[in-house]
């Protein structure tokens, strides 16, 4: 039988012996540190598929001077937003993918200031029409360009649709007139 001076050398030892603290302590902390960097990196690809749409819908808006006969400008831009998120196949045609032209929309507007200063904003095909004589007018063009990212690990309390996609868009616009 084991004396309590004994029993209490034994405690002492097992108290202040230091083996195996560090994988009980790496065992507490790497569930921790992995969920810290795969949600990292599920954060950067996310950013990552947002700048591509930003990146398509600048493009887009560069290509608008450089419409052609055959094409209007709603189809040249949003064929070229498609090519710049998707690329381009080596003969030149957009890769298909990411989004479609269905994704992307152009908008037009137009604004009459007055010579007092009043201002008069059409959108749409009201867009189209020119201001009255006496006012000055600017037009707008803009694109917008809608994309989907699925999530590698999907976190439910986080704004996740119900498609179990984050939404994420881009919008760039330039002043034509």
């Amino acid at each position: 039988m084991i004396g309590f001076s004994n029993l209490t050398r034994k405690l002492r030892w097992l108290r202040d012996d230091q083996r195996g603290a560090a994988l009980i302590e790496l065992a507490i902390v790497a569930p921790v540190l992995v969920l810290a960097v795969m949600g990292i990196i599920d954060v950067s690809n996310g950013f990552s598929r947002k700048l591509a749409l930003e990146q398509g819908a600048q493009r887009a808006i560069e290509k608008i001077m450089q419409t052609t006969q055959d094409e209007t400008v709603d189809n040249t831009v949003k064929k070229e937003a498609v090519c710049q998120v998707n690329g381009t196949n080596t003969d030149g045609t957009c890769k298909t993918g990411l989004i479609t032209s269905s994704d992307v929309t152009v908008t037009y507007r137009l604004e009459c200031t007055s010579s007092s200063g009043a201002m008069t904003v059409y959108t749409g095909v009201a867009a189209a029409t020119d201001c009255p004589s006496g006012h000055t007018q600017a037009q707008y063009v803009s694109v917008n360009v809608q994309g989907k990212y699925s999530p590698m690990f999907p976190f439910k309390l986080a704004s996740l649709n119900a498609d179990g996609t984050y939404h994420v868009s881009a919008t760039a616009g330039m002043r034509t007139q």
